[in-house]
């Protein structure tokens, strides 16, 4: 069974990344506000802005903790496909 991670564009213009073994479903549960406690709940309607399948839980949760430590440029670069961005980013953020 796959796995994903994804992330969402709210309404605000933010952004929310998770993982789940059910994309179709799990998206319709945010966009529905099935779960009210969710951060996306006061923030629809929400588009789908990124995607990646995986093949463990593991690999996907560990997608999901590396993306959401990073910042909105960096999320923005990885979801354009720019990897010398994303690289570049990584780089500026360990300097002094």
């Amino acid at each position: 069974m796959p796995f994903w991670v994804y992330i969402l564009r709210c309404a605000d213009g933010s952004y929310y990344t998770g993982h789940t073994d059910n994309l179709e479903n799990r998206l319709g549960q945010h966009n529905t506000g099935a779960i009210a406690s969710c951060y996306t709940f006061k923030r629809r309607p929400l588009t789908l802005a990124f995607s990646q399948e995986f093949v463990t839980r593991e690999e996907a949760l560990g997608a999901e903790q590396q993306i959401k430590g990073w910042g909105r440029k960096k999320k923005e670069a990885m979801m354009r496909g720019d990897w010398a961005e994303v690289s570049c980013l990584a780089h500026e953020r360990r300097l002094p």
